[in-house]
């Protein structure tokens, strides 16, 4: 059974079935899913998913493009979120340069805050860097150490980067990108990483794998993951869902009841 550990279902693609479609999960050997927050308002929706579904967790948390809506008084919602008994993480959070908007002084103070907010709370990390590696690991070195450690959602670096992250003890996200014909470099990262160190995810609606590139992604294509970190890492496919699996039920539910 597969552990989806970083989608969006609440975000409009799926308006029109997403009842259906999560639905489905379970007969799909989806056993799990993780919806991550990426703004107050879907925080708070990915908290309502996991009250509907059993087998649906909630990440809490303001993805770094939408950290201007942060301030004093609002920070709260993220904070009674991070209470509730399905919320499991603190994210999505970190540094996005490629849109570079709001201005990087603003992402990192509310990448800091939610870092410390992770360790009040006791809870795991879901890590979003995107051409912010130095500045991303400069804080999180800088910063007390995440108790509960945490994911580096959609790993877009180095092998070298990740080393860095390996080192402090941080999980990785792998989805539809170690299928693309460029994803050579993803390809190479996922060969240096030890199992232990990687969780399927789908980013959904986002980066669908091959053969359904440029389509909504989902949950069911995990298998395609699956199947290419098989290759490279020269195991089975229910091999990789298995193990990822595991590390995902100890990084997230381990204190949880599942």
């Amino acid at each position: 059974m597969i552990f989806e550990s970083h989608a969006h279902y609440d975000d409009e693609a799926f308006n029109e079935d997403r009842d259906e479609l999560l639905g489905s999960f379970p007969e799909k050997g989806i056993e799990y899913v993780i919806n991550i927050g990426a703004s107050l308002s879907s925080t708070e929706s990915s908290i309502a998913l996991a009250e509907k579904y059993p087998y649906v967790y909630a990440a809490a948390g303001v993805h770094p493009s939408d950290t201007a809506e942060l301030n004093e008084e609002n920070f709260d919602r993220i904070q009674k979120a991070c209470s509730h008994e399905k919320a499991v993480a603190v994210g999505e959070i970190g540094l996005d340069y490629y849109w570079d908007t709001p201005e990087r002084e603003i992402q990192k103070k509310w990448f800091v805050r939610q870092l410390h907010l992770a360790n009040e709370v006791n809870l795991p990390v879901v890590i979003h860097s995107r051409d912010a590696a130095k500045d991303t690991i400069d804080i999180m070195k800088t910063e007390p150490a995440i108790k509960k450690g945490g994911v580096i959602h959609c790993f877009s670096y180095t092998k070298e980067t990740a080393r860095e992250f390996l080192n402090m003890g941080y999980h990785f996200g792998i989805g539809g990108v170690i299928t693309f014909a460029n994803g050579k470099k993803l390809r190479e990262v996922v060969e240096y990483l030890p199992m232990d160190a990687i969780l399927l995810e789908t980013d959904s609606p986002y980066l669908a794998p091959v053969p359904y590139r440029g389509k909504r992604n989902n949950s069911h294509y995990l298998s395609y993951v699956a199947e290419e970190i098989a290759r490279i890492k020269n195991l089975t496919t229910e091999e990789v869902i298995q193990i990822t699996r595991n590390n995902a039920i100890e990084l997230f539910l381990k204190n949880k009841k599942y």
